[in-house]
């Protein structure tokens, strides 16, 4: 709200509050934006720290780059301890701040090192992904995965700031984005309908490789910042999930389980968007909407070139899989369901039977 080069969206926690600053040509001004003078201990994987890493750490004349292994099957207590490791190797003390820089993973990932690393250390990040930048650098959730589910150890740090150059998602592949856009139209489901139309109607991902026209690199930013804005409000009124936060994990119940037993070759954005077709197929099923419902979030998907049905695994191991929600209520699974646009909640006593359904329904076979 600034300027054309980037706007600033705050957010306040239960122990302070930092800005979200989303725009263009940033990197180089993280630093600056994020009051970090020295001591940097810069976490990157390995796609993103070749690109990257050396731009961002010559602000900082004592910064020890450590890059982990990319993807997924990454997220781990063992590539924790490698980065201890490293940080204690460089002299890292209390006085370093942690600066991640990469999407979801590395964000969550080291997040969790900040965290704990010396009982807690600053923390900033600076999404490198769609997905990242809309969904993980907010809230203060971080964690790695464990064999039995995604994301079952871990703990609250709230960044001192989130740095968002968009530049940086010229990089991604075409299915790396559209994996943004699918957390980004969960949102709108939630609580911004009205910016539902905007999301699809044009292949922001395309336009940002080509050379935005001034109208709409203005316009791709407003995008961003608005549909941040959403889980900006959720997590400022239920900073430690709760309640309501629990929503924004529609389509997550599913999409993390599929994730699971594919051994993550569906991409977490993927596995959100047929979450949230099941989510639409068991709200109808149940009698809770309507079937156009499902039927216009599969179109809006569709849209930005995500799938809308599953692929051709055991339904029986994806169930199994969905157990280990964190969203359980002593034994019994809590499903985010769907009454309209603007209208999702927390369901109870939902029907084994009709979950099985519905995966075998959306299959691919």
């Amino acid at each position: 709200m600034e300027d054309l080069e980037h706007l600033t969206l705050p957010v306040t926690h239960p122990t302070g509050n930092y800005d979200v600053t989303i725009g263009y040509d940033l990197l180089g001004q993280v630093g600056k934006l994020s009051a970090t003078e020295d001591h940097v201990a810069l976490i990157t994987d390995t796609n993103v720290g070749p690109l990257y890493a050396q731009q961002a750490a010559k602000q900082w004349e004592n910064c020890v780059v450590i890059t982990l292994p990319a993807g997924e099957a990454f997220k781990t207590l063992d590539s924790v301890r490698l980065a201890y490791e490293q940080m204690f190797a460089a002299g890292c003390d209390r006085q370093t701040t942690v600066v991640a820089l990469g999407g979801g993973v590395i964000n969550d990932l080291s997040g969790f090192v900040a965290a704990t690393f010396m009982r807690g250390v600053r923390f900033v990040t600076c999404p490198t992904t769609l997905l990242s930048i809309v969904d993980a650098s907010v809230g203060g959730k971080t964690g790695v995965d464990m064999p039995e589910g995604k994301n079952l150890v871990g703990a609250f740090k709230q960044p001192e700031a989130v740095i968002a150059d968009l530049n940086l998602l010229k990089s991604l592949i075409k299915e790396e984005f559209a994996c943004g856009m699918a957390e980004a139209i969960k949102h709108g489901l939630l609580s911004a309908k009205d910016v539902l139309p905007t999301l699809t109607q044009t292949d922001w991902g395309e336009s940002l490789r080509n050379g935005f026209t001034a109208d709409d690199r203005s316009a791709f930013m407003q995008l961003v910042h608005d549909v941040v804005a959403v889980k900006r409000d959720v997590v400022q009124r239920d900073p430690f999930e709760a309640g309501e936060r629990a929503l924004l994990n529609l389509g997550h119940t599913f999409g993390h389980a599929i994730e699971q037993v594919t051994n993550y070759d569906v991409r977490h954005g993927e596995g959100v968007a047929m979450g949230l077709v099941c989510a639409a197929n068991v709200s109808y099923k149940l009698g809770f909407s309507t079937i156009d419902l499902q039927s216009v979030v599969e179109d809006m998907l569709k849209k930005v070139n995500l799938p809308v049905r599953l692929p051709r695994v055991d339904p029986e191991d994806v169930f199994n899989a969905m157990q280990q929600d964190k969203k359980k209520k002593g034994k019994k699974l809590r499903y985010i369901l769907l009454k309209d646009f603007e209208s999702a909640f927390i369901a109870e006593n939902v029907p084994d039977d009709a979950i099985l359904e519905t995966i075998r329904d959306l299959q691919n076979w």
